[in-house]
């Protein structure tokens, strides 16, 4: 059993809360942080010049990490440790094909390192299936995005490439936490029907009343990213941050 599929097991009804930063940004909090605040899963960013899909927080991790030197073979580097401390917790790297591409053997540079997913934010599903069969090869499960507009012989290529978890954008556009989501359950809907993983809902995620309006309409989970490096960033209290939005996973946490 992946450490996915055993994390949905563990949790039930209950859903998962999936934390992301970037790996390498010194303002960032360590992994180890966020899953003792009660993380389920782990995303991480690889820093990136180009990171199309994300918003001008995230934007700022990636070019604090690269400006303090950090390379593609750190970040796995930093999986590596995070997995000899936490062998049980998913951990999924975002990144873009430049990367995946320059580096001969990513996927499997991936894998040893202990990663366990790989979503690669700029490659459309159209051109995914040769990643996604070097990822299963390598051992790690792909994920691809699906949105309220995808298609219906978009999302049925989407639940063919796919594991782990199915990655539901709650908007247009890019990471933030600018703009409120949509929290569509028709999409949830449309996933299920066509044998997808596990609708996990990102992309402006930041208070408990979000992770509530996800779940609620039939996601397994939530991700958050941009309010947690954003909270990091300006010295805030990313483990309360974090406790508290897991907390709303449970529906035991103040309206907010």
């Amino acid at each position: 059993m992946s450490r996915y599929a055993a994390m949905f097991e563990r949790l039930g009804d209950e859903g998962a809360f999936g934390a992301f930063v970037m790996l390498g940004d010194p303002l960032s909090p360590s992994l180890d942080t966020l899953v003792e605040a009660g993380a389920d899963m782990i995303e991480v960013g690889f820093p990136f010049s180009d990171p199309v899909a994300d918003g001008p927080v995230i934007q700022a991790a990636a070019q604090r990490a690269l400006a303090a030197g950090v390379r593609v073979a750190d970040c796995f580097d930093l999986i590596a440790a995070f997995r000899q401390r936490h062998p049980h917790v998913p951990i999924g790297i975002l990144t873009y094909a430049n990367i995946v591409v320059a580096r001969g053997g990513f996927m499997r540079d991936a894998a040893e390192a202990g990663a366990d997913s790989l979503l690669i934010a700029d490659a459309p599903s159209l051109e995914a299936e040769p990643f996604a069969r070097e990822m299963e090869q390598a051992g790690i499960e792909p994920v691809l995005i699906a949105a309220a507009n995808t298609p219906a012989p978009t999302l049925e290529r989407i639940a063919k490439l796919s594991s782990a978890y199915t990655y539901c954008v709650s908007r247009t556009g890019i990471t933030g936490t600018h703009v409120s989501g949509a929290f569509d359950s028709a999409l949830i809907d449309r996933v299920r029907q066509v044998g997808a993983p596990p609708a996990i809902f990102g992309f402006g995620i930041s208070t408990a009343a979000h992770v509530r309006a996800a779940l609620a309409a039939g996601a397994r989970g939530v991700i958050c990213g941009s309010a947690i490096v954003e909270c990091a960033a300006r010295g805030g209290e990313v483990a309360g941050l974090v406790r508290s939005l897991k907390a709303a996973t449970r529906n035991d946490s103040p309206a907010q």
